[in-house]
């Protein structure tokens, strides 16, 4: 499913300071290989960042340059779908921006219908028609984890919208796999990569200044 091809024929290093863990007592192919892909499209930022979640960190995941890449993307949804094809998916429903196109992907693979989630007045809700029948169950998906706070309020739109929730995937979980959703959770690559308040943050005690990267003015 996620076999290599030309442009990204070439496996890299692990990254310095972020710690791989394991899936099952044992890092998957699928894990290894989109961490290479990361790295060979520049994805993998250094430096100083603030997250969505107001958390400061020296890592920042850019999926939306690994995503830019049709085959790649695909990729992904095939391999969430994978995981979760025996859940009776009818839909998947993603947060905008970033999961827009992981919740078409995944959606394309299981043969379903993909929906997102925008803010409205700071409030997450479906938006463009976008609806769902009483009943029906839902995968929600996202590109990368942190906190898990966009993916909870996208859970909470599917159940206040008459949906079930049969589980909830992502590109990456950086939270090394801490984070609990209430529902069955799965991420094709899961990283420890350590977060900082900002009060104790040793990269503004450094003197340096945490900027915004991503697809609004905060996100990871």
């Amino acid at each position: 499913m996620f076999a290599r091809f030309g442009l990204f024929a070439n496996v890299l290093a692990k990254p310095a300071g972020i710690q791989i863990l394991p899936f099952g007592g044992a890092m998957t192919s699928k894990g290894e290989y989109l961490l290479d892909i990361f790295r060979q499209t520049g994805a993998l930022l250094e430096g100083h960042f603030q997250l969505t979640s107001g958390l400061h960190s020296s890592r920042y995941l850019q999926c939306a340059l690994v995503l830019q890449f049709p085959q790649q993307a695909e990729r992904v949804g095939q391999a969430l779908a994978a995981h979760f094809k025996d859940e009776e998916i009818d839909l998947v429903v993603a947060p905008a921006v970033g999961g827009i196109i992981v919740a078409h992907e995944t959606a394309r693979a299981l043969g379903v219908r993909a929906l997102f989630t925008e803010r409205e007045a700071g409030v997450m809700t479906l938006r463009r028609g976008f609806s769902l029948k009483p009943g029906e169950r839902v995968l929600v998906v996202e590109d990368v984890v942190t906190t898990g706070g966009s993916t909870r309020e996208t859970i909470e739109v599917v159940k206040n919208a008459g949906g079930l929730v049969a589980g909830a995937g992502s590109m990456v979980d950086r939270s090394g796999g801490a984070i609990d959703l209430g529902v069955r959770r799965h991420s094709i690559l899961v990283l420890d990569v350590p977060v900082y308040d900002p009060s104790v943050c040793p990269l503004c005690k450094q003197g340096t200044t945490a900027v915004k990267p991503g697809s609004r003015e905060l996100k990871a």
